[in-house]
């Protein structure tokens, strides 16, 4: 654990006093005093971008004679040791901070200074050989490496989201076609409806997973973009020319993703467009879970009260009152995390209108919610599919005893002796509490053998 121990380190305001045991400097631990305003901090997907950034950076500094290359070396071998979360305590900053995320972009210099001074035979604090500024952040900007590690880091979440919701669609077909000879009873405005498979109803619910698949995917390409090599505002002042396509081609070939620079380096530092879009893709599926939660839950009501259709698995007692209650918990965690994740959707809607000009000024902000969304509804996604969705099965006895008591099956009947006259014999049925299939053969309209076909729930699906 951390001791009480301490430093002093300097920058151009003045000295500050720093744990000793921290591989953060001095305007980390000012931003660490400025911004304690709430718990949240750095995502981690956001510390391992930043590393890579950091890592290429200083190998494309040294091969162009920028930085001497013991010291890129040195910087590198700490990115490492950054990727694979070996300094993650070092990152202690709120995420509500300056807009530009200059001292998340500052935090990751003075750490990998730190680290690279240490593998140097150097201690902490030094500043040199290795600066957090003059070799670290050489050719960059926080303007340009917070956007590039944000896209990057969302980049790199958004293939685990897909992964997770692969397997969600795959468990909802897998149920489409165990329930596909289930007849059911169909229900539009929650009152009843034609017949149809519960097997058909899962197959909705799997094609909107699909669907939804295609869109977080069609975003992807512009977060590909990386705004790297346009320093404060998009020129490229203080940057080699060369610097940004041979680092963002080294960050693709590490990562296997085709990351590429930005069609235009103003837009990419101006604007967050990229994530707007990335979340109205993400409230499309958290509608989605939603309704899928919900319906989960309504075919699953009762079991004995109500419709009591399909039987989720039985995970924990649902009453401390009530013995053997059992609530239909993995849908509840659904529905209220698609309602995490559509707020986070305002936010982020409302952070991409705040670039003024060249800079927008809500980064960290859209880098927390944007990781968090994807990163809790993947969880939901794999929990959904794993505890719930696997584990259903049908009450074949339920389908059928609500489609017999279903006034839906005089809906053929309307072709043959009018709607009117259907209408009068559905009434009737529902007025006296009698099964619609009795007052028609009662009726006399139609031959027996007429009635049971035209009857015949199979039929109608």
């Amino acid at each position: 654990m951390p001791n009480a121990a301490q430093r002093t380190e300097s920058d151009s305001m003045g000295e500050v006093r720093i744990p000793q045991w921290a591989y953060w400097g001095a305007q980390t631990q000012r931003a660490m005093e400025n911004f304690a305003v709430s718990s949240l901090r750095i995502p981690t997907a956001m510390i391992r971008s930043l590393a890579l950034v950091k890592k290429h950076a200083a190998r494309t500094n040294a091969e162009l004679g920028l930085v001497e290359q013991r010291l890129a070396d040195a910087i590198v071998q700490a990115a490492d040791e950054m990727l694979d979360g070996k300094w993650d305590e070092h990152f202690p900053i709120d995420v509500f901070q300056t807009g530009s995320g200059t001292s998340w972009n500052m935090n990751a210099n003075e750490v990998l200074a730190n680290r690279a001074n240490e593998i140097l035979g150097q201690p902490r604090g030094t500043r040199a050989p290795v600066h957090p500024n003059d070799h670290v952040n050489r050719s960059q900007s926080s303007n340009d490496v917070i956007p590039t590690a944000l896209h990057i880091a969302d980049r790199m979440v958004a293939d685990e989201l897909l992964t997770a919701m692969q397997l969600l669609q795959q468990s909802l077909a897998a149920k489409a076609d165990e329930f596909k000879d289930l007849v059911k009873l169909g229900r539009t405005h929650l009152q009843d409806a034609v017949p149809m498979t519960l097997g058909q109803e899962f197959s909705g619910y799997a094609t909107q997973i699909e669907k939804n698949i295609q869109r977080v995917s069609n975003t992807l390409a512009h977060l590909e973009e990386l705004a790297l090599g346009g320093t404060a505002v998009g020129t490229g002042i203080n940057c080699h020319p060369e610097f940004a396509e041979r680092a963002i081609t080294g960050i693709a070939a590490e990562t296997g993703i085709a990351f590429r620079p930005a069609d235009n380096r103003f837009e990419a530092i101006a604007a967050r467009d990229a994530q707007v879009e990335l979340m109205g893709a993400l409230n499309v599926l958290a509608t989605g879970i939603m309704k899928i939660g919900n319906d989960l839950r309504l075919l699953a009501s009762g079991p004995r009260g109500a419709l009591g259709e399909i039987l989720l698995p039985s995970l924990q007692p649902g009453s401390s009152i009530m013995p053997g209650k059992v609530n239909p918990v993995i849908p509840e965690m659904m529905i209220q995390v698609a309602a995490y994740v559509m707020g986070k959707v305002v936010s982020v809607t409302s952070a991409g209108q705040n670039g003024p000009l060249e800079l927008n000024m809500m980064h960290p902000l859209i880098a927390f919610e944007t990781i968090d969304a994807m990163s809790v509804l993947a969880q939901t996604c794999r929990r959904s599919a794993e505890r719930c969705i696997d584990g259903i099965s049908a009450d074949s006895e339920r389908l059928a005893f609500w489609i017999e008591w279903s006034l839906a099956l005089v809906t053929p009947l309307a072709i043959e002796i009018g709607y009117d006259r259907a209408s009068e014999l559905a009434y009737k049925a529902y007025r006296e509490k009698r099964r619609i299939r009795e007052v028609v053969l009662e009726s006399g309209v139609l031959p027996q053998e007429r009635v049971a076909e035209l009857l015949d729930a199979r039929g109608m699906i």
